[in-house]
């Protein structure tokens, strides 16, 4: 547009400025997800719960069907209590596959159960999911600075580790790329590209001390020290 005879970018006026995002978020529900969810740190048992089904939902699928049947995971599930859910039986799992809000897959709803009863487990092994899951990356988030997602990758050493125990402990749809998107989505890893006005909203993102801690016998082997945060990939540079 022209102002004054003058040509100007209408988003830079006033002190406006076009949001940039990854590529993903292109349309709701996308959007808001991206803005307000994907890639901040996740500490809530619950909240972990709940990304792990649907990370395991999706196989398959694309996560903007998923979120799509959010709403409808949360009211079938009771909202991903784990106590309830895994107390699911037969007669329960029937109607599940019978709910068309959400994936009527058998072996994903049958996986759901069964992961609920295996975080049951690890709660009692280690005081809460959350403190389990976080270490497999020492603690606190990696950081990355890809320039684009294409850059990033699918699984990693991390996420290899993760997949691994989780299986061993009795997990379903827990392979590596499932969990490294689950990495992803609970900010265990910032993936936002160096572009996205997110990155380093992300970037600056600190967990509280006790938890930056690297606990002993860390499955990725070696931890970052509290206080700083791993890199891996191009820098910004």
């Amino acid at each position: 547009m022209e102002v004054g005879g003058l040509r100007v970018n209408p988003f830079t006026m006033g002190g406006m400025r076009e949001k940039q995002r990854c590529d993903w978020a292109k349309a709701e529900p996308n959007i808001t997800y991206h803005d307000t969810e994907w890639g901040v740190p996740h500490h809530d048992d619950r909240a972990l719960f709940e990304l792990l089904i649907l990370e395991g939902a999706q196989a398959g699928l694309s996560w903007t069907t998923i979120l799509n049947k959010r709403a409808g995971y949360r009211r079938a599930f009771d909202n991903f209590d784990t106590r309830r859910v895994a107390r699911y039986d037969a007669r329960k799992v029937q109607q599940l596959l019978e709910d068309s809000e959400i994936v009527r897959n058998r072996l994903k709803i049958a996986a759901a159960v069964q992961n609920a009863r295996g975080l049951l487990d690890v709660q009692k092994e280690f005081g809460s999911f959350d403190a389990y899951i976080w270490r497999f990356v020492g603690g606190q988030p990696i950081q990355n600075a890809w320039r684009s997602l294409r850059e990033a990758p699918t699984r990693t050493a991390e996420s290899d580790a993760m997949s691994k125990d989780l299986a061993k402990r009795g997990f379903k749809f827990v392979g590596s790329t499932i969990c490294y998107a689950f990495m992803q989505a609970t900010g265990m890893v910032n993936d936002h590209v160096v572009t996205c006005f997110r990155y380093r909203e992300a970037t600056a993102a600190q967990l509280p001390p006790a938890l930056c801690r690297s606990p002993k016998g860390h499955p990725s082997g070696g931890a970052a020290k509290p206080g700083r945060l791993p890199y891996r990939g191009k820098s910004q540079a």
